[in-house]
């Protein structure tokens, strides 16, 4: 079975005389595989007829197709499809009440588009795509199947569905006010109040929307959907923009609403997917092409699962090479030479002071950098960068830095391409990038678009490009796992120890993904103090050390996979739990 993907955005027959249709070899032999309906028009390829040589995908200049071959038993399992040459998704997950259940999977595989059909928003149309999805045909489906009574009370209305979008920037566009009043309209169970608490909203209340940090407006979504009243309740990605604390407090919220109702998350932190997830669905495939939702596992066996990359019980590869996680006394660094150092700094400015403790950085060295949003991180970079200047002490700044700050600008005209030339000139065509940094984050896939039509996880993909390619002693990186899937934040993480180690260089990461974290340092920064208020920050620390103090801040314990050597959140109050608290080895390593 061979899937013909053609993304008509890309395609311009008009520059290529029509290649890709000359160079068929059926087209050769009489047999009109690719079509052009209409003269000048994108081009139709008739799947039944394709043989998948892939000399059309080969002669096309503007990577418009993308031919697939798929066992062929998957065509009669089709849940959705857009349309011809288009997305499709395979099988369907399931829900379970009294358990939170995940979709795990890379961006472009259809899990927003699993959550639209739960929600009611979507018909599926189990592959008829010339007509809408058909009400009866999916009730006749599913009529012996677990999830029968589910679309059955949804298309009855019996089944309220709340759906908490992925897209929370997009808010001050479509609602305006101030959060306070906003989920006053909203509330529906008298959970208002109890929520403005647990998510810490309480100074938030009179923001108007268009002034509020994306960290607000995710705890306004989740607490949106959270005190209006349904039987199920759909939240897609609720950890962006919030640091650690906070994701803990958003999935106790979420474990105790599924004690009542039907609950999924579609999340890309894995420590906290971990932790709140009992049934995991893998959804695998290929981005914008299709998407095959496999069969519920638990949240151990499926992170283990995707980390490996190999689904044993599908006998199916979805990566190359598995993730590992090695024991610290594998992963430090050897001492090199010193690239930078600071004394004591010190800045003011809006109200919030911080104060950093000196330190230095050695060449080899990953620094990660932890702590709650408005502790003065993205200020402390911004002050190596030498975008802002301290107050009090002094940096080494006999140094290149090469500087990704949190929030990515867009004011570029042009192509990604265009970008990277003018950015890396001769660098662009060097092998090792391309082969170590482009390829493996995607960016041959987004070459051609122009860089203001890009989407957020794209976006990031060629920033942390852009600044991993670019000659520099010191590189600075501000949240890279921010909308980034899980696995580009495991590809990344690769990408930038390999960077590291091959050249000698030196990198300070903040983010708050710990797996990211774990994945890349050699030691840690720990912010500490009142957000907004007052930052101040301990070390580099060793990383043993620096994962105490950080996780006792937080008030949890990690311990470790035994497959795979992972970090794992220990349930609060479990005998692991109060066992390591007591002895203060918050950060387990064995």
């Amino acid at each position: 079975m061979h899937v013909a993907i053609l993304e008509k955005e890309k395609c311009h027959p008009k520059k290529c005389n029509h290649e890709c249709r000359f160079y068929c070899p059926p087209v050769r032999s009489g047999i009109p595989t690719i079509e052009f309906p209409v003269e000048n028009e994108q081009p139709v390829i008739t799947e039944s007829l394709c043989i998948g040589c892939g000399i059309c995908v080969k002669r096309c200049p503007f990577d418009a197709i993308k031919i697939i071959t798929l066992p062929d038993e998957l065509n009669k399992e089709v849940f959705h499809q857009y349309g011809e040459n288009q997305f499709r998704l395979y099988f369907y997950p399931t829900l379970s009440k009294g358990k939170v259940t995940s979709i795990l999977g890379q961006n472009g595989t259809g899990k927003t588009t699993t959550l639209n059909i739960l929600s009611g928003i979507t018909v599926p149309n189990f592959g008829k795509y010339d007509k809408p999805g058909d009400v009866d045909a999916v009730l006749e489906k599913f009529s012996n199947n677990i999830m029968g009574k589910y679309f059955k009370d949804l298309y009855a209305g019996k089944n309220k569905v709340i759906l908490k979008n992925q897209y929370v920037d997009q808010i001050p566009k479509v609602v305006s006010g101030t959060i306070g009043s906003i989920l006053k309209k909203t509330e529906e169970n008298g959970k208002l109040d109890e929520m403005i608490k647990k998510l810490s909203l309480e100074n938030s209340l009179n923001k108007d929307v268009r002034e509020c940090s994306g960290g607000e407006l995710q705890k306004m979504a989740i607490a949106a959907s959270v005190i209006r009243e349904g039987d199920t309740y759909l939240f897609d990605e609720t950890s962006s923009y919030l640091d650690v604390g906070e994701r803990l407090k958003v999935a106790e919220i979420i474990s105790s609403l599924a004690h009542e109702k039907n609950v999924m998350i579609v999340e890309h932190d894995l420590a906290l997917m971990d932790w709140i997830a009992e049934n995991v669905h893998i959804v695998y495939g290929t981005p914008g092409a299709y998407g095959v939702i496999t069969e519920v596992r638990t949240s151990s066996r499926a992170i283990n699962s995707f980390l490996s990359g190999f689904l044993r019980e599908e006998n199916i590869r979805i990566r190359p090479d598995e993730i590992k996680f090695e024991s610290r006394s594998m992963h430090r660094y050897e001492s090199g030479f010193e690239v930078t150092r600071w004394s004591r700094l010190t800045k003011e400015f809006n109200g919030f002071s911080l104060s950093v403790n000196e330190g230095k950085i050695h060449s080899g060295e990953i620094v990660g950098c932890l702590g709650r949003n408005a502790l003065g991180k993205t200020t402390f970079a911004r002050l190596l960068a030498g975008e802002m200047q301290p107050d009090s002490g002094e940096i080494d700044k006999n140094m290149k830095i090469a500087y990704k700050p949190q929030y990515i600008s867009t004011n570029f005209e042009g192509t990604c391409q265009d970008m990277l030339m003018l950015a890396l000139k001769e660098k662009f065509t060097d092998t090792f990038v391309k082969a170590e940094i482009f390829h493996p984050l995607g960016i041959d896939e987004i070459m051609m678009k122009n860089v203001p039509e890009l989407s957020g996880g794209e976006l990031q993909r060629l920033s942390i490009a852009l600044n991993l390619a670019i000659d520099a002693d010191l590189y600075l990186l501000d949240e890279p796992s921010a909308h980034l899937d899980s696995a580009y934040r495991m590809e990344a993480a690769k990408i930038l120890k390999k960077v590291m180690e091959r050249n000698r260089k030196s990198a300070i990461v903040i983010d708050h993904d710990i797996y990211f974290i774990d994945l890349v340092s050699d030691s840690l920064i720990v912010f500490n103090g009142e957000p907004g208020k007052y930052g101040m920050s301990e070390g580099p620390l060793p990383m043993k050390n620096g994962m105490n103090t950080f996780l006792k801040t937080v008030g949890i314990t990690f311990r470790r996979d035994k497959i795979t050597n992972r970090p794992r959140i220990n349930k609060v109050g479990s005998a692991l739990d109060r066992e390591q608290k007591s002895t203060g080895n918050y950060y387990y390593e064995e």
